[in-house]
């Protein structure tokens, strides 16, 4: 790619926080704790699901999926950003800052369309169980892993190729701790009218779509859960969902923050606490919700715990 002034772009510079090197070392003893964490939690889950015959339905099918993604998205930004906290060399290669946007993107995106898939699975459960093992059969779960897939790797494809395809005359200092697409987009000399409309459509409808599945679906079970006339039924039902509406309520209240706040003079530092928020503190989160707030986890890891 070459720039206005006809210099190739090799390199950029991750500017990182506004007092990362005042508190460099904290914030990366900090970040470890909670990317180790992150992994071990993930990980753990990922093994728990695999070996506990019990833990073989649908729910635990997409529970594996979603640790498998934020181990993929959190890693994707985690390690260079701890790297830039203790070396005075803060740049990442242009090919490395394309795979790191390309790979973040993908699995973020990816996230959502999970998210929304467990709330369609815990609709059928609760709202028409009768038909539960045929409606998320292995075949219907497998197209929706599948299908979230695919749409976060054509939507982290297209970010990627047309924000790429830029030329960057202005600077090649990113004002973030990772390569994402509007603080690159403001590097750029050329026009990025495509860019920006690309990004409200393709955010805009990916937000959207997932979250009016997660509102239509629990309009419906929590209609149908007050419709029980056990109070038993009602708070086995309610326990059966509670850690999915936790953690889709945390994530989808980030997202909402990062994109619905106004813009003021201190945005770009609001949207780089977001952004750790939503891509370095949720993947550590939600091994807690799911193994804290569920019983047939907690039970899973007393039987593990036996064993060793």
């Amino acid at each position: 790619m070459i720039q206005g002034n006809s210099t190739e772009v090799t390199e950029f510079f991750l500017l990182g926080f506004g007092a990362q090197h005042r508190f460099r070392y904290a914030l990366f003893i900090v970040f470890l704790v909670i990317y180790v964490t992150s992994m071990v939690g993930n990980i753990g889950m990922i093994l728990l699901i695999k070996t506990d015959s019990r833990l073989r339905t649908p729910m635990y099918f997409f529970l594996q999926h979603l640790a498998f993604v934020d181990i993929c998205y959190t890693s994707a930004i985690t390690p260079k950003m701890l790297q830039n906290f203790i070396v005075e060399n803060i740049s990442i290669s242009f090919r490395g800052c394309v795979t790191q946007l390309l790979v973040y993107a993908t699995f973020a995106t990816s996230d959502c369309y999970l998210l929304a898939a467990m709330a369609v699975d815990r609709y059928v459960a609760i709202c028409n169980p009768l038909h539960y093992p045929i409606v998320m059969s292995q075949r219907a779960c497998i197209h929706l892993v599948v299908g979230s897939y695919i749409v976060g790797s054509i939507n982290a494809s297209v970010h990627t190729g047309f924000t790429f395809s830029l030329s960057f005359c202005n600077s090649n200092a990113i004002n973030h701790f990772f390569c994402d697409v509007p603080p690159i987009l403001a590097l750029s000399c050329s026009n990025t009218d495509i860019n920006i409309m690309l990004l409200a459509v393709f955010v805009g409808f990916n937000l959207m779509f997932t979250v009016l599945v997660v509102v239509f679906s629990y309009t419906y079970i929590i209609a149908t859960i007050l419709k029980m006339s056990s109070a038993t039924g009602r708070k086995k039902a309610f326990s059966t969902c509670a850690s999915h509406l936790t953690a889709v309520t945390i994530f989808y209240g980030t997202l909402s923050y990062m994109y619905l706040q106004p813009h003021s003079n201190k945005f770009q530092e609001t949207m780089k606490v977001a952004s750790v928020c939503y891509g370095v503190v949720i993947p550590m989160l939600n091994p807690l919700i799911y193994s804290l707030r569920n019983k047939e986890v907690k039970e899973a890891l007393k039987v593990m715990g036996k064993k060793f």
